[in-house]
């Protein structure tokens, strides 16, 4: 299944955590064995690893490659760089208050001509990137392609969250083409460059320090609904024989490092395994919910989850808040008011979010950080409260929430650079006692 780079029909095979098999030459790839004396077309054979050899088998990942070069051919001596806008955590700026609800309109699309590297705006940090626990989120803003430069982070995984603008991701095991509505996952140590197919492109990202994305159990509710493996695409081997000179940045411990190569690094031809890149349509998951009385748990909406070390506790929980049936009885249906060990960070892909008529707007994000209340405002109060209570469809919105059990601390950009809305604390100032002793309440006022 040769792939040509340059076509615009791109291939992907179905399936999460698949163990894969897919060659862009025929024969490439070896049967019945991993690393033969001699690989086909004078290849070579290389693992890359995304657990420990001795994980668990079921939580064991590793990809074997086929490539016209060892990637020790794509690594020469380093050199220290900076990109100023993209953080890691541990980041504490003593000038920052992290404490607070906050809330951002989009970050606005610029002329100034930006890569996936220098368009990338740190929001959030949470935990430790050297002992490889927490999160940080991030906007970027590209208007122009990687050309002969790639990327990798030894740091993280990354999870992409279009909102506007398509982008091409290639990278060593295949290609992704990626727009708004859709997520990918670019793995730990996979080397990519992206592409802007139409721009200028803006979206979020959780950049994942801890255990792998992976499908939540659903317990009860059993082996449907939510996100179905099926609908996650994996791209087709494919590879470039380029011998330009070329770029690779690396993301290692926090820090930005560059080396020199004279030729495209991205040389598999052929790989089988179960660590790859991925992507998944958002308009495929299905929601599930109460059908009689109150409002579930958020968690409900989990797409994707990230373990930590404490049971049922994620690291990150990636949630999604898309068009549904809104059918409870006698029911407030919107969220409601809570404070939560979590720390919550929410950004609208597009439409307008139920508990928030007002002030969310698509790119924009907002951040309700560990035990800090927050809920509707009173708009979103008031109408939950009063109107008729028919089964109705919650149309025309898609928001998303990184969820962690860390603080969140804002970067600088994120306190002032960023367009914050000074007066969003004062959405729920109008909220006003409706308690006089009966227990009808005075709900006339």
């Amino acid at each position: 299944m040769r792939r040509d780079k340059s076509q615009n029909t791109l291939d992907y095979m179905s399936g999460f955590g698949n163990d894969f098999e897919t060659e862009a030459l025929p024969g490439a790839l070896p049967q019945g064995m991993n690393s033969p004396q001699k690989c086909p077309y004078g290849l070579y054979a290389e693992q890359l690893s995304g657990t420990a050899f001795t994980a668990p088998s079921h939580q064991n990942e590793r990809t074997w490659c086929y490539r016209i070069r060892p990637s020790v051919k794509h690594s020469t001596r380093y050199t220290k760089i900076d990109l100023p806008y993209w953080k890691s955590a541990p980041h504490v700026d003593p000038d920052v208050i992290s404490l607070g609800q906050y809330r951002w309109d989009p970050v606005p699309h610029t002329e100034q001509k930006l890569t996936w590297l220098t368009g990338m705006r740190t929001m959030t940090t949470a935990g430790d990137v050297n002992t490889q626990v927490g999160m940080a989120s991030h906007i970027y803003l590209v208007t122009q392609s990687m050309v002969d430069e790639y990327f990798y982070s030894a740091d993280s995984e990354l999870l992409i969250v279009p909102q506007a603008g398509k982008l091409r991701l290639a990278t060593e095991l295949g290609i992704m083409d990626l727009e708004p509505q859709e997520i990918a996952i670019i793995p730990r140590g996979l080397v990519y460059r992206v592409e802007l197919l139409e721009g200028p492109a803006r979206g979020f990202v959780c950049e994942n320090y801890g255990q792998k994305f992976e499908l939540p159990g659903r317990g009860p509710i059993g082996a449907n609904c939510m996100a179905n493996r099926r609908d996650f695409k994996t791209p087709v081997a494919a590879f470039e024989e380029r011998d330009v000179p070329s770029k690779i940045t690396i993301k290692w411990c926090g820090q930005f490092h560059e080396t020199k190569i004279g030729h495209s690094p991205l040389d598999i031809v052929a790989w089988h395994g179960n660590y790859a890149p991925v992507k998944y349509d958002l308009r495929t998951y299905c929601p599930v919910g109460s059908i009689l009385f109150d409002h579930p748990d958020p968690s409900i909406f989990t797409v994707l989850t990230a373990a930590s070390g404490v049971p049922g506790t994620a690291n990150i929980d990636f949630v999604l808040f898309r068009e549904r049936w809104m059918v409870a009885e006698d029911t407030f249906r919107p969220p409601w008011y809570h404070k939560n060990i979590m720390s919550e960070l929410m950004g609208n892909i597009y439409g307008q979010y139920d508990a928030k008529p007002q002030g969310f707007v698509p790119g924009g994000m907002s951040l309700h950080n560990m035990m800090l209340p927050h809920g509707p405002d009173r708009n979103a109060f008031e109408g939950a409260s009063t109107s008729e209570l028919k089964a109705e469809k919650l149309d025309n919105t898609m928001s998303f929430m990184f969820e962690t059990r860390f603080p969140q601390h804002l970067t600088k950009f994120a306190a002032s650079e960023a367009p914050l809305q000074d007066d969003y604390i004062d959405c729920w100032d109008s909220l006003e006692k409706k308690f006089d002793g009966t227990p009808e309440g005075n709900w006339d006022k």
